[in-house]
This record gives structure tokens, C-alpha cells and sequence, in this order.
């Protein structure tokens, strides 16, 4: 909260201080843009989202300021823009992001008639300004706290292993498992926020999986009260301390195996150790041929997306030159951000801008009306810019709530007193909302139609040709592996953007969450498998294959003939008793509710219900 008041009022106050509130109004709202990017998580993930945002939002402010008030020369451009910011969006996370700001300041970039060149530095210049407090820390701690907790394990294992024989053993060996956890939690946090891979956080993660030899040979040394030899006990603490000083770890250093459990030790330290260990080599699972990538945005989905964001920006801007709007720009801006087509519900968050928006206005009517001057102005901007964080994180609406105050002051710090400008935002953003349901979604082919059945269907195909493959140590693995993750991932967002939504769609969405869930939990246990046998643990009995694809084919038919699915003989295999369990969840659900015929209630009574594990 402390750097977007900082980053977004301090060029406000320093243009107002040295008599360039223009250049300081352009500077805040590149910082804006740079805002909208940050999030919590590694200073590498911040610094490329943030970094991405800057770029998209600096590429969109410079074309939109370049194409604004030439006509229909900067209609085409903005609705070709909006189309490319569709297909970006099908990249990834981060490519998302860059689109949207690409996008969005496009739109104000074409309301702000300036020097194109000059203002764009400046904005770049804000953006940067974000970009740069964000990562101040990274060169000093970077992944510190996370190299910080699996370092603590070798100290701990240290004290545990001189404690061995004493009283004060048992008292050590659970410092190691809080220590343990400490390190989980800690990586597994991190990992949460990255939308992608990462490979410091990777090295990391494979590091603590490695230290598991290592506990184990030590908590058995501690086990027999038997005390390794005190080379062994410096060696743990100079591990420790070259993780937090992310270096080399040290050699092994010479001492002799007098027991089983110290030729264990040995041998977990020299897996730690060796230059050629699994935790140098890249995960063969990383490179995506691009051709794959390519297909991510020439596929129907992606496409349609972008024709349905063309049509709602052409549109915008078609209304804004025929009802002569003095501040068209806005009602293009509203359907950029309520249209993005990855981030959830239209419906959803064309009602959610509309209320945020009229909330927000009223905050602005009260900063513009009141005609506050100096640097009074400068303080209720930075009460409103701390408040972004929050919103953000929280709900659509109260970050539309927040962002639509601060956006209007700083386009029109030279209109202060104009309560026309106040509602001229309101009645533009009430078009921009009218457009993308009317044309986003009322009248867009499927949108009133339930999507999320038709993509568990191909999810459920999909998931069959991974065990299929994955089970059988075909090199096929890794292709089907991303292929169904792929499906899981746009499964979620079809859940997502039908949910909230009044019609049957969003009933039905509801029905197959616990689905969609169940179905996660199946992939990650074939995943688990899969990894298994590439490591060189005995491919699954091809009958106990097919008997786990012929389940999911009858989920798959069961959903396409709207019947409950009949019960299918499993595999009776340890190995597999995850697995089967997740399948067994997924059919039992599919004989519940029937999502044709009964009311809603009966819909909602069944989801309360505990889904049984039929066996």
C-alpha cells in the first residue's frame, strides 16, 4: 500500500512543486500501469510481471496516443489492438497481464491528444519508477527467506545429530520437523504465486526433496543414541550456510562409515553434493516445442475471444462518434477491462465495474467538487492509491471502486469544480457496461448456453489419453501431461466466467465443481505415477490400464448422453488406490444430480451432500 501511494502521488506533488503538473500527472499514471502488475510472491516473478506490464502498457499508451483524434484511423487501431490483446492473452499469466494494460492504456493514450514521444518517456518512466521499488531488496535477499528456511534444516540436523545419546535429542528432533515444515510452507507459498516455473524456486524445491536421505540416515543415527564423527556435524552447518549464501555446497568430507547408518548419511550427502545431480539438470518437462506454443493462439477459443473483444471495442467506439461523446475514450476503456476474456464472469464483472464505478464516481464527484487545491489534492490521491492494494486483492468491484477515483483526478486535475466531467465519466462507463452485455454477452453465440460441460468433456478425453500413456511409460508422457493441465486450466476459467452468471449456465457451473476438483486431484495422482515410472518403477499392468480409461470414458459418455454413469470394475492395486479413489469420486458425482431436470434447489441440496467414495 505504502509504495503505490508513494509511486502514484510523488510525481503529482514533485510536477506540482516544480510547476509541470502535466509531466507529473503522465509519470502517475505510468506508475499506475506498474501497480496494476505488482503482486506478492519471488523478486523474480514481481520483476516480470511488473516488467511485462510496463512494456504492454507503454506499447499501448504510445500507439493510442499516436491513432487518437485521427477518426476511424484510430478506431481501427484500437479495435485491432483489442484483437491482439486477445490472442496475448492466451500466452500465460504474464502474458495476460501485458495484454490487458496493453489494452487499456491504449484507450486512455487515445483520449490524451500530447506530444506522443515525450509523453510515452514519462510514462515509461513511472512504470519503471514501480519496477525498480519493487526489487530494490532482490540483489539482498532474492530467494533469501526461502533459502533462509531449508538452510535451517542442516543446522537443526546439525544440533540434532551433536545432541545424539543425550536428553536433549528428542527436544532437536522435533525442532528438525517444525524446521521441515517451516521450508514447505515456505517454498510452497512462494511457488503459489508464480504462474509459471521458476528455477531458482525449482532448484530449491528438488534441494529439500534430496534432503530426505539425509534426515532419515540422521534421525536413525539419532535412534540408537549412536554420535557421527564431528567432521559430520561441521559439514551440516557449512551446507546450511551455503544455501544462504546461495553457493556451492561443500565436499564430503572423509570420515568412516562404521555403521549402516552412517554409509546412509554418506551416501545422502554425495546425492547432495554431485555435480551431476538431478537438481543441476532442467526438467526435460520445460521446453515446449514451438509448435505446441504456437497452437495455444491459433486455436477456436482464442480466436473467438478476440473477435467478441473487436466487435465490443468497435462498437464503443462507433457510440462514442455518434452520440458525439466529448470523452469517448472512456466507454472503450470500460469494455477493455470488463471484456478481458480470462478473467472471469462478463456478466459478473460488467455488474461489478458498473457498481464499483458509480461508487468510485461519487468518491471522485467529492474530490473534484470540493475543488480541493495544492497539496490537499496531493493527499486525498495518496488515501486513494494506498487503497489499490486492497481492493485488488480483495473484489473487482471495490477495486473499481477505488482505481475510478484515482484515474479521474489524474486525467482531469485541470477540471477540478466541473461536476459535468463527474457525471460524463459516470454515463460513459454505464455505456462501456451496456455494450459488453448486450454484445459480449447477450447476443455473443454460446454465452447464455452452459460451456463448462462441454470442456469437462474434452478435459475428460484428454485425462484418458494421459493414464493411457503416462501409465505405461509411453514417450507420449510429457505432450499429454501439458495437453491436460492445458484443459484443466481453461475447465477452470469456463467454471469461473459461468458462475455468477443468472442464466442456466451458472446453475449448471455450480453443479460440476466438485467435478472439476475431483478431476485435479486425478491428474496430479497420474502425474505422480507417471513421474514414478520415468525414474524407473515398473510400468502399470495394461489391464489394470484400460480398466482406468474405460472409467473415465463412461464419465465422458455418461456427461455427452445426459445419464448417471454405470458402475465400472477397478483396479484392486495399491500403487493405484489414489487414483482410483479420485475416479471413483468423479463417477459418483455424475449420479447425482441430473442437471436437465431438477430445480435449482434440489441442485444446491445435492452439492451440500458429501460425495461418497463408492468402491
Amino acid at each position: 500500500m505504502t509504495r503505490a501511494a508513494i509511486t502514484i502521488t510523488g510525481p503529482i506533488a514533485i510536477g506540482l512543486a516544480l510547476g509541470r503538473l502535466d509531466i507529473g500527472v503522465i509519470v502517475s499514471m505510468g506508475a499506475l500501469c506498474g501497480i496494476f502488475g505488482d503482486a506478492e510472491g519471488p523478486y523474480r516473478y514481481r520483476a516480470r510481471r511488473i516488467g511485462w506490464a510496463a512494456i504492454g502498457g507503454g506499447i499501448g499508451f504510445f500507439l493510442g496516443s499516436l491513432a487518437g483524434g485521427h477518426g476511424w484511423w484510430s478506431t481501427a487501431v484500437i479495435v485491432l489492438l483489442a484483437g491482439a490483446s486477445a490472442l496475448i492473452s492466451a500466452g500465460g499469466n504474464i502474458a495476460s497481464l501485458a495484454a490487458l494494460q496493453m489494452l487499456v492504456f491504449a484507450a486512455l493514450g487515445a483520449g490524451q491528444p500530447r506530444d506522443t514521444l515525450t509523453a510515452t518517456f514519462w510514462f515509461l518512466v513511472g512504470a519503471g519508477l514501480v519496477w525498480l521499488l519493487a526489487i530494490a531488496a532482490w540483489p539482498f535477499k532474492a530467494t533469501g527467506p526461502e533459502r533462509a528456511a531449508v538452510a535451517e534444516i542442516y543446522d537443526e540436523i546439525a544440533v540434532m545429530l551433536a545432541a545424539s545419546g543425550t536428553a536433549g535429542a528428542r527436544a532437536a528432533r522435533r525442532d528438525l520437523t517444525a524446521a521441515l515444515n517451516d521450508a514447505y510452507d515456505a517454498l510452497l507459498t512462494a511457488r503459489s504465486h508464480l504462474s509459471g516455473r521458476d528455477r531458482a524456486y525449482r532448484r530449491l524445491m528438488t534441494l529439500l526433496a534430496d534432503t530426505t536421505p539425509v534426515v532419515e540416515a540422521s534421525v536413525a543415527l539419532v535412534n540408537v543414541g549412536r554420535q557421527p564423527p564431528a567432521e559430520v556435524v561441521i559439514h551440516m552447518t557449512a551446507i546450511a550456510e551455503a544455501i544462504r549464501l546461495d553457493q556451492p555446497l561443500p565436499p564430503v568430507p572423509e570420515f568412516e562409515e562404521a555403521s549402516r547408518g552412517l554409509a546412509a548419511l554418506r551416501a545422502g550427502l554425495e546425492g547432495l553434493s554431485s555435480p551431476s545431480g538431478k537438481r543441476d539438470h532442467r526438467d526435460p518437462e520445460d521446453h515446449v516445442p514451438f509448435t505446441e506454443r504456437l497452437e495455444t493462439f491459433t486455436g477456436r477459443v482464442a480466436w473467438s475471444h478476440a473477435a467478441r473483444l473487436m466487435l465490443c471495442m468497435g462498437v464503443a467506439e462507433f457510440v462514442g462518434w455518434a452520440l458525439k461523446l466529448e470523452y469517448s475514450y472512456w466507454v472503450a476503456l470500460t469494455v477493455a477491462i470488463v471484456l478481458k476474456p480470462d478473467f472471469g464472469s462478463v456478466f459478473g464483472r460488467a455488474v461489478l465495474r458498473g457498481v464499483g464505478t458509480l461508487a468510485g464516481v461519487l468518491v471522485g464527484a467529492a474530490v473534484l467538487g470540493i475543488d480541493p487545491r495544492g497539496w490537499v489534492l496531493v493527499v486525498l490521491v495518496a488515501l486513494i492509491a494506498g487503497a489499490l492494494p486492497y481492493g485488488r486483492d480483495r473484489n473487482y468491484g471495490i477495486f473499481s471502486a477505488f482505481v475510478t477515483p484515482l484515474v479521474i483526478v489524474q486525467l482531469d486535475l485541470a477540471h477540478t469544480g466541473d461536476w459535468g466531467l463527474v457525471l460524463a465519466r459516470l454515463t460513459d462507463t454505464a455505456l462501456g457496461c451496456a455494450i459488453v452485455i448486450v454484445f459480449g454477452y447477450l447476443l455473443w453465440p454460446g454465452s447464455l448456453r452452459p460451456r463448462v460441460g462441454t470442456q469437462l468433456l474434452g478435459t475428460l478425453e484428454s485425462l484418458g489419453k494421459y493414464i493411457e500413456h503416462g501409465l505405461s511409460g509411453s514417450d507420449k508422457r510429457m505432450k499429454l501431461r501439458r495437453e491436460t493441465y492445458r484443459h484443466l486450466s481453461d475447465l477452470r476459467n469456463a467454471f469461473q466466467q459461468a458462475v455468477v452468471e443468472p442464466s442456466a449456465a451458472g446453475l449448471q457451473a455450480a453443479a460440476w465443481w466438485p467435478v472439476i476438483v475431483t478431476l485435479e486431484r486425478a491428474t496430479d495422482a497420474v502425474t505422480g505415477l507417471a513421474v514414478g515410472i520415468q525414474r524407473g518403477a515398473e510400468p502399470i499392468d495394461p489391464e489394470a490400464i484400460e480398466a482406468l480409461t474405460d472409467a473415465v470414458a463412461e464419465a465422458a459418455k455418461s456427461i455427452r448422453e445426459e445419464r448417471p454413469p454405470e458402475r465400472m470394475p477397478m483396479p484392486d492395486l495399491d500403487r493405484l488406490s489414489r487414483l482410483v479413489g479420485e475416479l471413483v469420486s468423479v463417477l459418483a458425482t455424475l449420479r447425482g444430480p441430473d442437471w436437465y431436470t431438477r430445480t435449482g434447489g434440489q441442485i444446491v441440496r445435492r452439492l451440500l451432500q458429501p460425495v461418497r467414495r463408492e468402491r
